[in-house]
């Protein structure tokens, strides 16, 4: 009866469940997707990506041979859902990176089951991203003026233009992202090279791996360079979404002069992103069989910086409405009204509700336990942050200081389809990496394993 009473040791494996946590199960349980074969549910999923991508594609053709006005930009609302698009899908891919890099230096070893989908997801993202600044020209021929090549004629580009700031927002943060997932990756390729049956496996894995051995200086030489990577990764996460919210900062214009906007950016990229990190790691988990890996405890930690982040983003919108007030301009003051009271207030609430109200059910533990529960709150954060990104563009420049020009914007199908294709697009990519490359980090699960099984 005495044994009865003394209190209970917590399980040795936190973050991976004991019974798939030796080097052998992790191995098996990442690799047999990729060497064995996926099921049904792979190619239903994949199948039901194709009509989306057609819809990108179609809605493409139809905006290069009708031109802009296909949209419904008109003289004010003349970013519509090009900018908002590409700000939310530019935010969703900070949080991949940031992810990886910034629990790497903090040794929040958790991340060692999601950082590998999580930087995947940052790749295709931040690709997506990119194409809405080249179809919003009006003249994607010309897309080339967009790069900051010597200008010996003084003819383009042009320098103050947000569209250059953008281009080397995107352009480095995707060079950058590729390469640092890409080094990560190297001794996951060397193990599907040296269990792939086939020839032509053994030869693609072989080459990716670039002679990957796994002697004791190849992983110093790795850990030095993916550590040094990560610290890089972290100033230039928050510099391109700072540049973003630059972007809007550096105008004229009511609600959009905030000294806020840079760390409020970044702070609801990383607030979409955890949440789209959220529904990929559900997916995952139950399409790859990977519930040893992707444990709940993943979904309950993710959860606890969901909860932070909806406070953040309520500080920055209180602080919004505070200085209009504190300020004193009638244009200021009158923005917030209309956000509350005018053409979209609807649109308004519904973003309140989705990024600070409803979240907050994140502070019950069985709620951030859920995995239903932790998608389903995902999900309703990111419409609530695409809402965010929608309405800083349609609010100001549907209300700006002359009453004249206050027109409101009505979206026509051809936006809905640069809405909901991308997504499909985004999916389809996905599903195709994670039946090519290891959707989990191998060497990182199986020293997180050890190092559990010490403790």
């Amino acid at each position: 009866m005495g044994a009865d009473l003394q209190p209970q040791a917590p399980p040795a494996h936190r973050w991976i469940a004991s019974g798939g946590a030796s080097d052998a199960a992790v191995t098996d349980a990442v690799v047999s997707p990729i060497l064995v074969g996926v099921g049904k549910a792979w190619w239903i999923a994949f199948a039901l990506t194709l009509p989306f991508v057609l819809l990108t594609l179609v809605a493409m053709a139809w905006l290069f041979t009708r031109g802009v006005g296909a949209w419904g930009v008109n003289t004010t609302n003349v970013w519509g859902f090009a900018l908002a698009n590409y700000v939310w899908w530019i935010g969703i891919g900070n949080a991949g990176t940031l992810i990886s890099s910034m629990l790497l230096l903090t040794r929040q070893h958790w991340r060692a089951s999601i950082n590998r989908f999580a930087e995947a997801m940052t790749l295709f993202a931040v690709a997506i991203a990119g194409i809405f600044p080249i179809l919003h020209l009006g003249r994607p021929l010309y897309a080339y003026w967009l790069a900051p090549y010597p200008n010996t004629m003084a003819l383009w580009p042009q320098w103050r233009s947000a569209l250059v700031w953008d281009f080397w927002a995107i352009a480095s943060y995707l060079l950058f992202s590729l390469l640092f997932w890409y080094v990560g990756l190297l001794p996951d390729l060397a193990t599907l090279r040296d269990r792939a049956q086939g020839r032509i496996g053994q030869v693609f894995y072989g080459v990716l791996a670039l002679g990957w051995r796994g002697s004791a200086r190849h992983w110093r030489r790795l850990r030095t360079l993916h550590t040094t990577m990560a610290a890089l990764a972290v100033p230039l996460v928050c510099s391109v979404h700072s540049i973003v919210g630059l972007d809007y900062a550096a105008s004229l214009m009511p609600g959009w002069q905030e000294s806020i906007f840079p760390p409020y950016f970044v702070v609801g990229a990383m607030y979409s992103g955890f949440a789209t990190v959220v529904v990929l790691a559900a997916l995952v988990r139950w399409g790859l069989r990977l519930e040893a890996l992707i444990t709940v405890a993943h979904f309950e930690v993710i959860g606890r910086v969901m909860l932070m982040a909806s406070l953040v983003m309520g500080l920055s919108y209180a602080n919004e409405w505070f200085m209009a007030w504190y300020g004193g301009k009638t244009a200021e003051r009158g923005l917030v009204a209309y956000e509350f009271g005018g053409d979209y207030a609807l649109l308004y609430w519904a973003m309140l509700a989705c990024n600070i109200v409803l979240p907050q059910a994140l502070w019950l533990g069985r709620v951030r336990r859920s995995i239903p529960a932790m998608v389903g709150l995902s999900v309703v954060i990111n419409v609530g942050m695409w809402l965010e990104r929608i309405l800083i563009n349609w609010t100001t420049l549907s209300h700006g200081y002359a009453a004249s020009l206050w027109r409101v914007f009505h979206p026509t199908l051809v936006d809905w389809s640069f809405l909901i294709g991308p997504l499909g697009l985004f999916a389809c990519l996905f599903l195709l990496l994670v039946r090519v490359v290891p959707a989990v980090s191998m060497h990182e699960v199986r020293q997180l394993a050890h190092r559990e099984g010490a403790a």
